[in-house]
């Protein structure tokens, strides 16, 4: 059997003891930016990218980031549940990157890498244009290793996920 690696793509959060003036600045200029950042000027493009690496880089923790913390807990149980290396990768705000996660897995001598995201629903941004645009990127840099999306999920799967969760409070 090839050695397949998982990358689980979360969202990202700030964490709460981010500076807030720094967080207001990124958060602004995350706003005017889009995905494309294509409406910032150069010097603008530049302080977004600084704030960007800090923000990912910010130590993390179950207080300053429960949604890390989970995000952790999820990677674990992934891990336990099927027995493959789990590798977390984060849309934004924390880090390691999508990209740098696909890295990661590549460099685990991955002969295929199965990117899953717990985002279920059609019409996200991240699960439809962010996380396919990363997986492109990886599989330029990465041509030899086969490179999987496990996504969409069916309705009638998620409505089943959700159905034994309901179970369980009636």
């Amino acid at each position: 059997m090839k050695k397949a690696v998982v990358v689980l793509a979360m969202h990202g959060a700030p964490p709460a003891d981010f500076p807030p003036p720094e967080l207001a600045e990124f958060m602004s200029l995350h706003g005017r930016a889009g995905h494309g950042h294509r409406a910032l000027n150069e010097s603008l493009r530049l302080r977004y990218a600084e704030l960007e690496k800090k923000m990912r880089a910010w130590p993390r923790n179950a207080q300053n980031d429960p949604f890390f913390a989970g995000s952790e807990e999820l990677a674990e149980q992934l891990s336990r549940e099927t027995g493959l290396e789990v590798i977390l990768g984060f849309n934004e705000f924390c880090g390691p990157s999508l990209d740098e996660a696909l890295d990661r897995a590549a460099a685990a001598d991955a002969e295929a890498i199965i990117v899953v995201t717990p985002m279920m629903t059609r019409g996200g941004e991240h699960s439809e244009a962010d996380i396919p645009a990363a997986i492109e990127r990886a599989k330029t840099r990465h041509p030899r290793i086969k490179v999987i999306y496990a996504w969409p999920f069916s309705a009638a799967d998620v409505a089943r996920f959700l159905s034994l969760q309901l179970r369980k409070f009636l």
